[in-house]
């Protein structure tokens, strides 16, 4: 009795494994999923630049409401300086089109830090225009993109 438990166990684990293999082997791999551009609902595959003065607009006053409703902060963002994209897509041609950027913004207390913010087209309120998310490194005060903002990056 106990053998042919033994086989009958031996037996359902190895269909279980060759129906997981099987069902592995019918995935197409992720670069021959078809990009965003041609889906039913299609993205122009386009997220707005890093220097468009709408994104640092919104990264500006996103950071001056959060810091005075928040924490109670008078912290603003000034100006900023040395913009720069380090990747655009990085995730791969089937995902959300998105842009990945840095810059070195001037607060209001004198001090210069990074910004880190990700640009991603059709993000914005209710899939209108784009959505920015953004993180400044020191001032990650939950740590939400925690280490130094990388979660903000691709």
């Amino acid at each position: 009795m106990r053998q042919t438990s033994r086989f009958l166990a031996r037996a359902a684990g190895a269909a279980f494994f060759g129906l997981g293999a099987a069902t592995a082997l019918g995935q197409p791999a992720r670069e021959q999923n078809p990009p965003a551009e041609f889906r039913i609902l299609p993205y122009s595959g386009f997220a707005r630049y890093c220097i468009d003065p709408t994104i640092l607009y919104e990264i500006s006053k996103g950071f001056e409401a959060r810091e005075s409703w928040y924490w109670n902060s008078p912290l603003a963002i000034v100006d900023f300086e040395q913009i720069g994209e380090f990747g655009v897509r990085n995730n791969g041609l089937s995902y959300i089109p998105r842009r990945y950027c840095r810059a070195v913004a001037l607060f209001n207390d004198g001090v210069k830090r990074e910004v880190v913010y990700n640009i991603g087209e059709d993000l914005g309120f209710i899939g209108a225009g784009p959505g920015v998310t953004w993180c400044v490194v020191g001032l990650d005060r939950n740590y939400a993109f925690s280490p130094n903002c990388r979660a903000a990056g691709p």
